[in-house]
């Protein structure tokens, strides 16, 4: 064989493996599209179910709230909804999450457009107000409706609805700290008994709202929380986008 034949060869070979590895290449950025593609579907359904799931379980419980169920509710296969979840436990958990997106996407998303202090703060109740009132789930507050169900049932659910309120509570105490801290509110004012009050008043509103279906609960909740501010220092100027909303009958 002569060396120009071997160098032929070798060109030949070394052709042969970088087309080899191409088509490799190629099958396998195809493979990956594909992939990727049924990732994205599969994780739009997934939210598309678990917004389905939140409405439910905000009517009729997280312990009602099984595959089944939620098959039934959105017209799909029990068999898809597993596939999706794998367990009622890990469907109710996901639900839970996706429940705490949707109340921050309503809440306190709006509510962090106002400076710090009591600006803050009124944001933050007449938001919450408009949540429930606007039924941004079907059942009114979602956290009200699992927690009444769930408060006495130790275990992984429960402790994610429970984590979900300490984090909202948490969220106003350090709201009404920063009014505190910016004299906008009494220097003996106790941040955390202020945050207590005005979930018990927020809570109180939703649950005699979904009963009645009037939105006057919202109104008495309106004035007693402006009443408790101003008790604690607050300035009436502030105050006034809570006191003056108009919540529609």
């Amino acid at each position: 064989m002569t060396s120009g034949s071997c160098v032929r060869g070798a060109e030949s070979n070394t052709n042969d493996r970088t087309y080899t590895i191409r088509t490799i290449v190629r099958k396998i950025e195809r493979m990956s599209e594909i992939t990727d593609g049924r990732r994205v579907r599969g994780d739009a359904s997934r939210r598309l179910v678990l917004a389905s799931a939140a409405d439910l379980a905000s009517v009729e419980g997280l312990d009602g709230l099984s595959i089944g169920r939620l098959a039934s509710a959105v017209h799909v296969s029990k068999s898809g909804v597993a596939t999706l979840f794998g367990s009622k436990e890990r469907l109710q958990l996901a639900t839970v999450e996706a429940a705490v997106q949707r109340f921050q996407q309503a809440v306190l998303v709006p509510a962090r457009t106002a400076p710090r202090g009591i600006r803050r703060i009124v944001a933050l109740l007449d938001a919450w107000i408009a949540y429930s009132r606007d039924r941004v789930f079907a059942g009114g507050c979602f956290f009200a409706a699992v927690a009444a169900e769930l408060d006495a049932k130790p275990g992984p659910v429960r402790d994610a609805v429970a984590r979900a309120y300490d984090d909202w509570n948490a969220y106003v105490v350090v709201a009404v700290g920063y009014a505190i801290d910016l004299g906008e509110l009494d220097a003996q004012a106790d941040a955390a008994q202020l945050a207590f009050e005005f979930m018990a008043l927020l809570d109180a509103s939703n649950t005699r709202s979904v009963m009645t279906g009037s939105n006057e609960p919202y109104r008495f909740a309106r004035r007693a929380l402006v009443a408790r501010l101003r008790a604690a220092g607050a300035d009436a100027g502030a105050l006034a986008p809570l006191a003056e909303a108009v919540d529609d009958t």
